[in-house]
């Protein structure tokens, strides 16, 4: 994904004040990526994800997170599968109804933002500017390298 502020960034100013990019406001739980190589910037929120929750898996598709999609597909298969295998067929409409939509909405909720900058950190992306830093340091989605 290309800067999708069309290169209008403003180096100079480092983004300073809570703002992001091109001075556009910034929610205080989003973070700013970029990748000093290519350029390419990311924003994208740091916490629960409302939307993988609500939605999967459309956050990974809308954002081109192609690797993580394919990581919770594979989960939910083989979660699927130990499912059938344990659960008595008398019952198993009930989990496959009721507790097992619940649980992955749950923990995809709960983690996907944290593998989306993971996966980014691990393809060469940085916090764009310090308050980003500090929002992912602090979330434990970051750490200093060494």
């Amino acid at each position: 994904m290309q800067d999708p502020f069309k290169g209008f960034n403003d180096d100079d100013q480092n983004n300073q004040n809570g703002n992001g990019p091109q001075g556009l406001p910034l929610p205080p739980n989003y973070a700013t990526v970029v990748n000093p190589e290519t350029g390419n910037m990311r924003i994208a929120k740091v916490g629960f994800s409302w939307t993988m929750f609500l939605f999967p898996p459309f956050p990974t598709i809308f954002r081109a997170d192609w690797y993580n999609l394919l990581c919770i597909l594979l989960l939910e298969i083989s979660a699927s599968m130990i499912i059938i295998m344990l659960v008595p067929a008398n019952q198993l409409a009930n989990y496959r109804s009721l507790i097992v939509p619940l649980a992955q909405s749950i923990l995809w909720g709960s983690i996907y933002n944290m593998m989306y900058f993971k996966h980014l950190f691990k393809l060469g992306f940085m916090p764009a500017d310090e308050r980003s830093r500090d929002l992912l340091e602090h979330a434990h989605y970051w750490t200093q390298p060494k």
